[in-house]
């Protein structure tokens, strides 16, 4: 069987910051393969702020997010889950269901960082493909 090259049409539009979001899914995927569905969003943070570092992917964690109001800067107590290499925001989550309120935050999370891709990731899934949201503003 011969393997057929699927190039691009001239009117695609590349995926914003493809190879970073692969590489944040992939270490995410080594997380949810190693301890699976079912704990709290506080376990999968630490384990995958661990398999970050092993895969050397540039990230800041729990990162305080300043709210803006008429000019004047709140701390609204909100925190980022991740941001990978200032260009990735990645909120974390493990619950039975996203909601229209969790893709909401993401990005609101985006337009107040000005950075324009977000992942949601819901590692309470069977299969975690099935729990990953990719958004861009």
């Amino acid at each position: 069987m011969q393997r057929r090259l699927v190039t691009p049409q001239k009117n695609e539009i590349p995926l914003l910051e493809r190879e970073l979001t692969e590489k944040i899914i992939g270490a995410a995927i080594e997380v949810h393969r190693m301890i699976g569905p079912g704990l709290l969003e506080s376990a999968y943070q630490l384990c995958l702020a661990q398999e970050n570092r092993v895969q050397k992917l540039p990230f800041e964690e729990q990162i305080p997010l300043k709210l803006k109001y008429k000019g004047i800067e709140l701390d609204g107590g909100y925190k980022i889950d991740f941001i990978f290499d200032k260009r990735v925001v990645v909120e974390l989550k493990a619950v039975e269901t996203v909601l229209h309120v969790h893709e909401a935050q993401l990005l609101t999370y985006l337009k107040l960082t000005g950075i324009h891709v977000g992942l949601l990731i819901n590692f309470n899934t069977p299969v975690l493909k099935n729990g990953i949201y990719r958004r861009v503003l």
